[in-house]
């Protein structure tokens, strides 16, 4: 059982989606707005958030910002829009995932059950610590470095490093990286792991995560301790 805030403005909606998670066995709150959902999130402090982009007041794009000023707390995003710039931008600022409307109540619980997995597996991470050229994972305090600074990853974006630099130089295909990561196993997503990488690049730096055309992603050679 976990606590989980849905902000989504469309009543119908909402309301479908609270009843599905809680049929889940989760504990649910909604917010139909952008300040009312900042607020919800900063009381509640729940385990996930369920995020529509489109809100009256400010969008998710907002919300994702000032929730995550608070405490790092994972995020699936809902929109309508679809669009390359959109999914980039959200995860940029926080989101560990997204859908695009329209969707099915079983996609959702599945991707919330994953995103939720991976919070708890990642509380029983090792105590070891990565490096690749300036970049320092801490994979048991979940802290990122690049030169000495912090610098802040998602759950899932540090999840997605973490991965590719245990195995350096190993290339990864993106329907290995969904199911390892993510945890999903039908396929589905790519482009997930696509907007995730490029976000990892723009916080950390382009060399740390290598392309190979066709096949998938692999981690920068380092040395781990």
């Amino acid at each position: 059982m976990a606590k989980i805030v849905v902000v989504e403005d469309e009543a119908e909606l909402a309301g479908a989606i609270a009843a599905r998670l809680r049929s889940d066995g989760h504990v649910v709150d909604v917010a139909g707005d952008g300040p009312s959902a900042v607020r919800l999130v900063a009381s509640a402090r729940p385990d996930a958030v369920v995020l529509d982009l489109m809100l009256p007041g400010f969008d998710g794009l907002e919300v994702c910002r000032q929730i995550q000023r608070d405490r790092p707390v994972p995020v699936i995003m809902l929109t309508a829009r679809g669009s390359e710039t959109d999914l980039v931008v959200g995860l940029e600022v926080g989101a560990d995932d997204y859908l695009s409307k329209p969707f099915s109540m079983r996609e959702l619980t599945a991707r919330v059950r994953a995103l939720l997995r991976r919070v708890e597996r990642s509380a029983h991470d090792t105590d070891r610590v990565l490096r690749a050229g300036q970049v320092e994972i801490d994979i048991s305090r979940r802290r990122a470095r690049v030169d000495g600074q912090l610098v802040g990853l998602t759950a899932t974006e540090f999840d997605l490093l973490a991965y590719l630099l245990l195995t350096p130089g190993i290339v990864r295909s993106r329907d290995e990286l969904l199911a390892e990561v993510w945890g999903y196993r039908d396929g589905s997503g790519t482009r997930t792991v696509d907007s995730h990488v490029r976000a990892i690049r723009g916080k950390v730096g382009p060399d740390v995560i290598r392309t190979v055309h066709g096949v998938g992603y692999a981690g920068a050679d380092g040395d781990g301790a």
